[in-house]
């Protein structure tokens, strides 16, 4: 037995994969920010070098991923699987970026929720004996979010209180069956969660009820409450997606004020940088987890996190169409310590 279910939604990794290396790459506002220290690379060419954002996207995918393996002392053809996606249409960042790399791939999208959701199958790939190693990464890019879902950035369109600046980021963590830790200890899929929220400019509301749900069913299904972890972290939420979470869990007499945060409060200086209500995009939490999170799990700063980035599974289309903002979060707990495995 290399699992085992714990609930609806939980599993307990019997055979808890290993962070192996891990790499993540930032622009010229995330060169700004208090998480400048912990990036392998910033570039401050918002292009990278390319012609379109889009080429620059895929040249963050290919940078995080090339530098996540020199880290971890591997080549490309010692990774079983690459697990990737981003925001655009049809993945075509993660596509174009790794189409010269001939791993097997598995192109994903969760929204900004894609790094929790790589790292949960590819946890699961490699706790099940499917693979040795895999990547798991994403990416985001201010430039191609606005053009995709709201306005070019060249029309100067004004911002709402409640909006979230898309990170122009990548990350890439390469999980392997054997290694020192940190480690994937349980997974918690999330549900689809859609509370009716039709405002594309107030992604927090959207993302935070589904954030709750997953928050709550990991700890109802480990039998576990915030003070079993050093840190819980939700990915793209923002100041005032982070509320809601704390006060969902307030009316369940559940306290979270004590270690509870989210990626998009931590990545920028919120007042200092005008980021409204904080950071967004793919490229949010997997460039703060694959940074100053795993960072601090490998220098003892912290012993269990976990680490659940939110999406937001809208097209322009859907919301032309009037239709609401349906939410996901996929939970992943990093432990110091094999906890699971027998």
């Amino acid at each position: 037995m290399t699992s085992r279910r714990l609930g609806r939604q939980t599993v307990a990794l019997l055979r808890p994969p290993s962070v192996v290396s891990y790499a993540n790459i930032g622009g010229k506002f995330e060169a700004n920010g208090p998480l400048a220290g912990h990036f392998d690379l910033l570039c401050t060419d918002s292009f990278f070098g390319k012609d379109t954002w889009e080429q620059a996207e895929s040249a963050m995918q290919q940078e995080a991923l090339t530098r996540a393996l020199e880290k971890g002392g591997l080549t490309p053809a010692e990774l079983d699987y690459v697990l990737a996606g981003d925001l655009l249409n049809q993945c075509i960042g993660t596509a174009f970026g790794l189409r010269d790399f001939q791993i097997p791939f598995f192109g994903l999208y969760g929204a900004c929720s894609t790094m929790g959701e790589s790292l949960a199958l590819g946890s699961l790939l490699l706790s099940g004996g499917h693979a040795r190693t895999a990547a798991c990464m994403t990416s985001s890019h201010y430039c191609t979010a606005e053009r995709q879902y709201r306005m070019p950035v060249p029309y100067g369109s004004q911002r709402t209180p409640t909006a979230q600046w898309t990170a122009t980021a990548a990350g890439c963590c390469i999980l392997g069956d054997q290694g020192d830790g940190p480690y994937i200890t349980h997974v918690t899929c999330g549900k689809i969660v859609d509370m009716g929220i039709t405002d594309v400019n107030n992604m927090g509301a959207a993302m935070a009820p589904a954030a709750y749900d997953t928050l709550s069913a990991l700890f109802r299904e480990t039998k576990t409450g915030p003070g079993d972890y050093d840190l819980i972290v939700t990915g793209d939420l923002g100041a005032l997606g982070h509320a809601i979470v704390t006060d969902l869990f307030r009316r369940d007499g559940v306290d979270l004020s004590r270690n509870y945060q989210d990626c998009g409060m931590l990545l920028y200086d919120l007042e200092k940088q005008d980021m409204h209500a904080g950071g967004s995009g793919c490229g949010c939490s997997a460039a703060v987890l694959n940074g100053y999170l795993l960072d601090g799990l490998r220098r003892g700063r912290w012993r269990r996190l976990v680490f659940a980035p939110t999406g937001a599974l809208l097209s322009p289309t859907s919301s032309f169409q009037g239709e609401s903002v349906p939410g996901i979060c996929h939970a992943v707990v990093f432990s110091a310590g094999k906890e699971g495995e027998t």
